[in-house]
C-alpha cells in the first residue's frame, strides 16, 4: 500500500527536479549565472510557491459553486447580474482539498530541502 504511494512520489520529485534543472540550465545559460546557483534558486522559487498553494487548497471554505448558469460568476450579488448558487462541499472533497494541500507542502518543504543541500553559497559539511 505505502510502497505505490511512495514510487508516486519519487516519480513527482523526479519529474519536479528534472524541469527545474532543464529550466535553471537555459535561464543560468542566458543570465551568466553558474548551474549549481539557479538550480537552487528554482529549487527554492518552486519550493515556496508549492508550499503557498498548498496553504491556499487547504484553506479553501466549505461552500462549493453549484452550477455556473447565465449568471455572473464573478459576482455574486443579484443586482449586478445574478446569483451564483452555492452548495456544501461532500466529505470527499473536503478530503481532496486536504490531501492536495499535503501534496504540495510536502513537496514544497523537499524542493526547498534539496535546494538548501546544492545551494554553492552554503556548503553544509
Amino acid at each position: 500500500m505505502w510502497g505505490a504511494a511512495f514510487r508516486r512520489l519519487g516519480l513527482l520529485i523526479g519529474f519536479c527536479l528534472a524541469t527545474i534543472a532543464l529550466a535553471a540550465l537555459l535561464l543560468g545559460a542566458l543570465l551568466g549565472s553558474s548551474f549549481e546557483r539557479s538550480f537552487s534558486l528554482g529549487l527554492y522559487l518552486v519550493g515556496a510557491f508549492l508550499m503557498l498553494a498548498g496553504f491556499f487548497v487547504g484553506n479553501r471554505g466549505p461552500a462549493r459553486v453549484k452550477s455556473e448558469g447565465a449568471g455572473s460568476a464573478m459576482l455574486p450579488f443579484p443586482l449586478f447580474g445574478g446569483a451564483r448558487r452555492l452548495r456544501w462541499a461532500s466529505v470527499g472533497e473536503q478530503n481532496e482539498a486536504i490531501n492536495q494541500s499535503a501534496i504540495f507542502v510536502v513537496l514544497g518543504l523537499i524542493l526547498v530541502f534539496v535546494g538548501v543541500a546544492v545551494d554553492p553559497r552554503y556548503p553544509l559539511l
